[in-house]
């Protein structure tokens, strides 16, 4: 095999990884729950941006309630994060399938 060629794929993958990981931070989704009343807005990397409360869940008497729908919501946002970042490493390898457990840097 050609050494100077392999290195070459390598680097182009390398710039191809970089591009996902540039779009995957233009991506936005947005998690839910509560009927939509917390909603998580993230990034394609799970980050998350903005969380909006409707006033109408915020009772000083539940706070518990607030906590578990916030947290369903943030949850429901990566979820939706990695099924978007799984959508544009599929499209960066050409659908190749990768071993079960490939890891990649991010």
């Amino acid at each position: 095999m050609d050494f100077l060629k392999m290195a070459q794929q390598v680097g182009e993958m390398q710039s191809r990884m970089q591009q996902l990981q540039d779009e995957l931070e233009r991506v936005s989704v947005t998690g839910s729950s509560g009927g939509g009343m917390v909603r998580v807005d993230a990034d394609g990397k799970g980050n998350v941006r903005k969380v909006m409360i409707d006033p109408s869940v915020v009772n000083p008497a539940d706070v518990e309630l607030l906590e578990d729908l916030v947290a369903a919501a943030v949850s429901d946002a990566q979820r939706k994060a990695a099924e978007a970042a799984k959508g544009e490493m599929s499209k960066l390898t050409g659908g190749l399938n990768l071993p079960a457990g490939f890891k990649l840097p991010f």
